[in-house]
């Protein structure tokens, strides 16, 4: 993931684009891509959703979309100095003590119990 961070610094580096990638305009970016990945799902049933991947040319839109939102979270990560592997892991330890595994559901129960 870092060399995809220094990747999209240096196209951007390259570009003069760096006084333009503020955090908040890197946030908005996000927020922009994010929305038209959802434009893409909008009016379809969830049956429809789950099989967006079959049709080439809705896929292509979907990993174009994905690869958008990625590409601007990794540089506002950049700019912020977030390591977002290390805030993800910690999000999930954090939900893991908020919310446990119910009793039932835990291995080696069985439900006749």
């Amino acid at each position: 993931m870092l060399s995809l961070q220094r990747r999209l610094a240096a196209f951007a580096a390259a570009r003069d684009w760096q006084p333009y990638h503020t955090p908040k305009n890197l946030a908005a970016a996000l927020s922009v891509e994010a929305s038209e990945l959802v434009e893409i799902f909008q009016w379809l049933t969830p049956e429809e959703s789950a099989r967006v991947m079959e049709d080439p040319g809705t896929a292509h839109r979907v990993t174009d979309e994905v690869a958008d939102v990625l590409a601007y979270l990794l540089q506002f990560c950049e700019v912020l100095g977030v390591d977002a592997l290390a805030a993800l892991s910690e999000k999930i330890d954090r939900n893991e003590r908020r919310f446990p595994i119910p009793e039932s559901k835990r291995p080696g129960r069985h439900s006749l119990e």
